[in-house]
């Protein structure tokens, strides 16, 4: 029986940035399915932030030097690859000058963040679903991390949907206790109108709120799962109404073979709405 594929995206993952409850979920997750047999692919943004000598990061070349247009603007796509040995794993970033050179991650050093979350979000994406392609690994579920990586579920749902690459993938969203404070640019959904997302899509994410965009991406999903201990009574909400396949927060010892059968589950059984 072939191995199910899985790729996981975070917005910070440890050892490369500090430990946080996303980051180290995002470093334990991927291997432990690993572990359970699954074959699977890891991507995250590379901040400026991230000490490349320490961290031996280095380019691939044969990935890089796509461009692509954000908000009618093009931007080249650069493609780096690091190890976390002790998981057997490798990690592959996505860079670019004019979304992450900058000394954070995502909010600035007075801890605002940053007015472009939204196109750094949609280029991250993007990025990942074009590297994916070239690599020539077709991942049955995509396994998302962090409001950062949200917006992959309508990339999924909408624009690539029809690419015979994805069109049998699904989507898992991570639920963290995390937010962004400000929100996104209100034209977000203009941006959207030029990468081809159709009209239902764009109306519904004027609001640009952290709790809006979220009801959106959560029902794009095929899986939700919870990351944290607590959730705040709006994300609590999102979550128990949502027709999607759910899993709560799993014990540590658990963790292994339970998030392997969710995912499992998602991938092999159909969403019934």
């Amino acid at each position: 029986m072939e191995k199910k594929k899985v790729l996981f995206i975070s917005q910070e993952i440890y050892p490369f940035l500090p430990k946080s409850e996303v980051s180290a979920h995002a470093r334990r997750l991927p291997q432990i399915t690993q572990e359970e047999g699954k074959e699977i692919r890891v991507f995250t943004p590379r901040y400026g932030v991230i000490n490349e000598r320490r961290h031996q990061l280095h380019e691939v070349i044969r990935l890089s030097g796509l461009n692509l247009s954000i908000d009618d603007q093009d931007h080249p796509l650069i493609i780096k690859v690091a190890s976390v040995s002790a998981a057997k794993m490798q990690v592959y970033f996505i860079d670019n000058d004019d979304y992450f050179k900058r000394k954070s991650t995502l909010r600035d050093e007075d801890n605002v963040d940053y007015p472009d979350n939204d196109e750094r979000a949609m280029f991250f994406c993007r990025g990942v679903l074009e590297t994916v392609k070239k690599l020539g690994w077709q991942p049955d579920v995509i396994h998302c991390n962090g409001w950062f990586t949200g917006i992959m579920a309508l990339y999924i749902k909408h624009i690539y949907s029809k690419d015979p690459h994805f069109k049998s993938t699904k989507i898992i969203y991570n639920i963290y206790n995390d937010a962004f404070d400000k929100d996104w640019d209100p034209r977000f959904f203009e941006k959207l109108k030029m990468d081809g997302f159709p009209s239902k899509v764009t109306d519904s994410l004027k609001d640009t709120s952290f709790n809006n965009i979220t009801q959106v991406i959560v029902d794009h999903c095929d899986g939700i799962s919870v990351a944290s201990e607590e959730l705040t009574s709006e994300l609590q909400t999102i979550f128990d109404n949502s027709p999607a396949h759910k899993i709560g927060l799993i014990a540590e010892d658990l963790l292994s073979k339970e998030l392997s059968a969710f995912i499992d589950k998602v991938v092999d059984e159909p969403v019934l709405v």
